[in-house]
């Protein structure tokens, strides 16, 4: 059964009720731009698996992609293919936590990074590198996870004061990545130059050599994730309103934060394992996801969505705007998204 809500310009929204005990608020607006965002990612990956050093037709891709031979089997199957897939999921995965990060702290210059994610995977994996405890590059990304998990925890803990305020939060979260930044810093100028330019690579953020060994983990992660992501879209709308207010309806704001807040950094912190810090995707997708829907809260498909488009596109245009050199991701994005930021603080400026 389907209803709808009337809103000031005509329904906005419907009510479905797959169940008669359960129903669902659905955005109108929201399921349409959910699906052109969904139509231009898939366009992406196809136009990102055809072009390259090596052109392959789209009639070339489907046949490699079914067959798993041909001439072209190296290119599509094993370069191209596995970094694309990778790359949507890291995007969905940085636009899912920026969305759920920016709803806890209710700033839009807010991100994963901000409450050090970002820097304490970075620092995981200098320290397990300069003391020697992880043997093979395999287990870096293990690392990097447990290093981001870590900084978020002890900001968190950090920042606690009779309950959590997002100013404090995101204020600790920056001295704290401060203060790992200056671990990193103090590694490289004393490491050996070979280990110190794949600490380099790793911290710009690159698809550059990854495939499935990454996507799969990833993957794995979201599907896992699933329910509490579900619970998530229902348990940040009370969040939109002042902290009294959402008391009062019965909400339990702090336990809602620290949810919101663990899945949040667990999809920042496996994102990042998997593909390095990439900045400014978490940042820029919630914000450009609620433009596009016009709604009160930020959506967590579309932000999903969003970020998987902005990624995916970012990496394409890495991989073929200066051939052969090939710019990593992470640069890219974020020679990008300084200037948003830049617009951001000035529309925030303005409009206080």
């Amino acid at each position: 059964m389907v209803s709808g809500l009337r809103g000031r310009r005509g329904r906005t929204t419907a009510v479905l009720r797959p169940h008669p005990r359960l129903s669902l608020l659905v955005h109108r607006r929201s399921v349409g731009v959910a699906l052109v965002l969904l139509t231009l990612l898939l366009a992406v990956m196809v136009v990102s698996a055809c072009l390259g050093q090596t052109y392959v037709s789209p009639a070339e891709v489907w046949r490699t992609l079914r067959t798993g031979a041909g001439p072209y089997d190296l290119v599509v199957n094993e370069l191209r293919v596995p970094r694309i897939v990778l790359g949507a999921l890291v995007g969905a995965a940085l636009g899912l936590s920026g969305a759920l990060v920016q709803t806890v702290t209710r700033n839009p210059l807010a991100s994963p990074d901000v409450i050090g994610v970002g820097h304490g995977a970075a620092a995981a994996t200098v320290l397990a590198l300069a003391t020697g405890t992880v043997g093979s590059p395999a287990a870096l990304p293990l690392v990097s996870v447990a290093g981001g998990l870590g900084a978020a925890a002890l900001v968190y803990v950090l920042a606690w004061r009779h309950g959590m305020q997002a100013g404090r939060f995101v204020l600790t979260g920056v001295g704290i990545g401060v203060a790992l930044s200056a671990i990193v810093q103090l590694y490289l100028t004393d490491a050996e130059l070979e280990a110190a330019e794949q600490v380099k690579l790793w911290l710009t953020g690159s698809l550059n050599g990854r495939g499935w060994q990454q996507a799969g983990p990833l993957g794995v992660v979201l599907l896992l994730c699933l329910p509490a992501l579900v619970w998530a879209s229902r348990a940040a709308r009370p969040l939109g309103l002042d902290a009294d207010t959402a008391a009062a309806l019965g909400v339990r704001v702090d336990r809602v934060r620290l949810g919101l807040t663990v899945l949040g950094v667990v999809l920042a912190a496996t994102a990042t394992g998997a593909a390095g810090p990439i900045g400014f995707v978490a940042l820029t997708s919630p914000q450009l996801a609620r433009r596009l829907t016009r709604t009160p809260q930020l959506p967590l498909v579309s932000s999903a969505l969003t970020g998987a488009l902005v990624l995916v596109t970012a990496d394409l245009t890495a991989r073929t705007l200066l051939p052969p050199l090939e710019i990593p991701v992470g640069a890219l994005t974020s020679l990008v998204g300084g200037p948003y930021l830049l617009w951001l603080l000035g529309r925030r400026t303005a409009v206080r």
